[in-house]
């Protein structure tokens, strides 16, 4: 590593810690030309193959981009789509391959977004794998319903059980499709 103040072709290290986020290492060094000290932060790099067949490097901002568009006038914060982008990251890095197809880092953008956000899930989804027809987007509702209620788990912007598929309160639906109460089970969706 090259002294970046006498440009001495030699440095040596002298502290060594991983960065907050556990992607990078942080290096102090020690010129023993000029004697000055200087940091250097050193990441492991990861490329994206793009559908062209070009390469670029991974970039945490343009996967923000993306969910922020499909996130646009969503309840979800700034700080929500950081993890989503931070946890993409290091579902991708996961992999262990320094070149990864753009259609992973999408994949791995999918089921993040589908926990925080499902309408938002949606709008990506339909851009993502190019629904064509309203049916495409029942299939995907109807899947992401099923899920809900295998799992009882409802998307991580929502405080606990407010909003449903019409966007009424359970009772409300109860109540306006003449249920007489906990016992009645509503009919499966045809």
């Amino acid at each position: 590593m090259h002294c970046p103040f006498c440009r001495h072709g030699d440095s040596r290290v002298i502290d060594s810690r991983t960065t907050d986020d556990g992607t990078s290492i942080r290096r102090r060094r020690l010129c023993p030309e000029c004697g000055r000290r200087f940091t250097t932060i050193e990441t492991a790099s990861l490329s994206v193959v793009k559908r062209s067949g070009a390469t670029e490097p991974f970039s945490r901002q343009k996967v923000l981009v993306g969910v922020r568009k499909a996130c646009q006038g969503r309840p979800v914060t700034e700080d929500q789509l950081a993890r989503l982008a931070q946890r993409v990251e290091e579902s991708v890095r996961a992999t262990g391959s320094a070149e990864v197809d753009a259609h992973e880092v999408g994949l791995a953008v999918l089921e993040p977004l589908r926990e925080l956000d499902e309408v938002a899930y949606l709008r990506f989804a339909s851009v993502y794998r190019a629904f064509e027809s309203l049916e495409d987007f029942e299939a995907a509702i109807t899947l992401l319903r099923a899920e809900r209620e295998a799992t009882g788990r409802e998307p991580a912007h929502l405080g606990g059980g407010a909003a449903y598929p019409s966007g009424m309160p359970r009772a409300t639906e109860d109540a306006l499709a003449g249920s007489g109460g906990a016992a009645d089970s509503p009919a499966p969706p045809h």
